[in-house]
C-alpha cells in the first residue's frame, strides 16, 4: 500500500478511534484488575462485523493486577504508566475458540522481570476468533488502532518512537508488522514469535512483517511447517531445531494432531520467555540451511564480528555490526523443557577407508545424562561431522563412548577411528577441539574414554 493511501487511512482512523477504540480504557476506580475477553460463537456470530480492541497495562508497580489503559489515562494519580519507560506492546494472534490467551501475564511478567517498561497488551478477541480466513482480514484494522494509541502516546505524551517494542505471536507478528509499516519503519523494535505463515507466505512485503518494519526486527520459528512462516522476515531469525518439529511435542498416533502443530508453535512464545528469565542464554549460529548446520558448515558468528545473536532483550540480539544484515538465518538447537538451552557440540570422526558399509554409536556422557548419534559410514568417505545439543558446556563431559553397531553379515566388523574430537560452537581460535587418537572398534565390543578437564572462569 503506498503511503499515501496509508496516511489517508491513518488520518481517518485519528478521528474515528478517538471515541471508539479508547472508550473502554477507563482507569478502575474500585480496585478491581482489568481482564482479557473471552468471546462464544454466538457472540461471534453477532458482534464479527465489529473489531473491538481494549488495552491493559502492567508494570513493576501492578504486575499481577492489569489496569485498563488507554492514551486519557496517562498522567491521572490512578494510572502507572509512565512516559519515561520503554514500551513493551503484546499482541496476541488468532484464537480457535475465541478463548483469551493464558500466557500473556505469564509474558508480560517475564519482561518485566528483564526490564522496567510499561507492558500494554492488545486484546483483541473479538477479531481474533473462530473463522481464519476472516481473521485475517481483520488483522490491519487493528493494526491501524495500534497505530492510533502509539501516535497520541508519542504526539501528546512525548513517547519516542524508538522506546517502543511490538511483540507479536503468530498472527499478531503481522499485525506488530503492519503498525511498523504506518511509522515507516521508525518503531524500535518488532519481535515476531513464530509469526502465522498461511495466508502470509506469499504476500508482500507491505502485508506481512519484514525488516522495514522496525529499526530492528527479530522473528522465532518453530512451527515452519504447519502454523509458521518458513521465510526469513526480520533482521535476524531464529530458527530452532531447524524451524519445526520441536523436541518434546508428542508425535506418537496417540496424540492429537491439532495438539502437537500447537506444541509446535507456542514453543517459540516458551523459548522466549525462558530468555527472558535469563537462566541461561539462548544464541545461534548463522548458516544458509539447517542441514549445513548439522553437517558443521558453519562454526562462528564471524559475520556479525564474532558476536553470535541471543535471543532475548539484548539490543541488536547483541549484535555487533553497523549497519545489520537483513534475513540473517539463525540456527540452534535446544532441549525439550524449560530452559531450553543447549550447547552446540561438532563431533567429527575420522576412520580409515572401510570396506564394507559401517555404522557406529557415539554417546557423549555428563555425569547420567548423555548425548547420543549414529554415524552411518560409508565406503567413498572417510570423514562425518555433526552438531549435537548437550545439555552442558565442553568442559562438562566425562566420557565418550564409541560402539560398532553394524549388522553382521553385511556391515565392516573392524573399524580404525584415525580420531574423533568434540568441540564447542562457535568455534573459538584460542580453544583446541578434546581428540581421542588411533581406536580400533570391534562389533559387539564398546569403547570408551574418561576425560579429565576443568572448566575456566571466564
Amino acid at each position: 500500500m503506498p503511503w499515501e493511501d496509508k496516511a489517508i487511512l491513518f488520518s481517518i482512523l485519528l478521528v474515528y478511534s478517538s471515541s471508539q477504540v479508547l472508550a473502554s480504557g477507563e482507569i478502575q476506580e474500585d480496585g478491581q484488575c482489568a481482564e482479557l475477553n473471552n468471546t462464544r460463537w454466538q457472540e461471534y456470530r453477532q458482534q464479527r462485523v465489529r473489531v473491538e480492541v481494549q488495552y491493559l497495562l502492567l508494570t513493576r508497580r501492578n504486575p499481577d493486577c492489569a489496569q485498563k489503559f488507554d492514551q486519557d489515562s496517562v498522567g491521572k494519580p490512578t494510572s502507572h504508566f509512565n512516559t519515561s519507560r520503554p514500551t513493551k506492546v503484546i499482541i496476541h494472534g488468532f484464537s480457535a475458540l475465541g478463548r483469551k490467551p493464558s500466557w500473556v501475564t505469564d509474558l508480560a511478567q517475564a519482561l518485566l522481570g528483564a526490564q522496567d517498561a510499561n507492558v500494554v497488551v492488545v486484546d483483541w478477541i473479538y477479531g481474533a476468533s473462530f473463522a481464519y480466513n476472516l481473521v485475517v482480514e481483520n488483522y490491519k484494522e487493528v493494526a491501524l488502532q495500534i497505530s492510533v494509541l502509539v501516535n497520541q502516546l508519542q504526539q501528546k505524551h512525548g513517547c519516542r518512537l524508538e522506546s517502543f517494542h511490538l511483540i507479536g505471536v503468530s498472527l499478531g507478528a503481522h499485525v506488530a508488522g503492519f503498525v511498523g509499516t504506518l511509522f515507516e519503519g521508525k518503531i524500535g523494535r518488532i519481535t515476531g514469535l513464530d509469526p502465522a505463515g498461511p495466508m502470509f507466505k506469499g504476500a508482500d512485503t507491505s502485508d506481512r512483517l519484514d525488516p522495514t518494519d522496525a529499526l530492528f526486527v527479530d522473528a522465532i520459528h518453530t512451527d515452519s511447517d504447519h502454523f509458521g512462516i518458513s521465510i526469513p522476515v526480520g533482521h535476524v531469525d531464529f530458527f530452532l531445531n531447524g524451524g519445526m518439529d520441536q523436541t518434546g511435542c508428542a508425535r506418537s498416533r496417540f496424540a492429537s494432531m491439532y495438539g502437537y502443530v500447537i506444541c509446535d508453535h507456542m514453543r517459540a512464545l516458551h523459548v522466549y520467555m525462558s530468555a527472558l528469565n535469563g537462566t541461561c542464554q539462548l544464541t545461534g549460529i548463522p548458516c544458509a540451511s539447517y542441514e549445513d548446520f548439522l553437517k558443521g558448515s558453519c562454526v562462528d558468528c564471524e559475520v556479525f564480528k564474532g558476536r553470535c545473536p541471543a535471543i532475548g532483550l539484548q539490543e541488536k540480539s547483541g549484535i555487533a555490526t553497523s549497519p545489520v544484515p537483513q534475513q540473517q538465518k539463525i540456527f540452534l538447537l535446544t532441549t525439550s523443557s524449560a530452559p531450553f538451552c543447549a550447547h552446540h557440540i561438532l563431533l567429527t570422526l575420522e576412520v580409515s577407508p572401510l570396506d564394507k558399509s559401517a555404522e557406529v554409536e557415539v554417546t557423549l556422557t555428563t555425569w547420567s545424562q548423555g548425548t547420543e548419534h549414529h554415524f552411518r559410514l560409508k565406503t567413498e568417505a572417510t570423514v562425518y561431522r555433526t552438531v549435537l545439543a548437550h545439555p552442558v558446556a565442553l568442559c562438562q563431559i566425562d566420557s565418550i563412548r564409541l560402539r560398532n553397531t553394524g549388522a553382521r553379515l553385511y556391515r565392516q566388523g573392524d573399524i580404525h577411528v584415525k580420531s574423533v574430537c568434540v568441540s564447542e560452537l562457535p568455534l573459538r581460535s584460542h580453544e583446541a577441539p578434546l581428540c581421542v587418537n588411533d581406536i580400533d572398534i570391534r562389533r559387539g565390543v564398546p569403547w570408551s574414554h574418561d576425560f579429565v578437564q576443568v572448566c575456566g572462569t571466564s
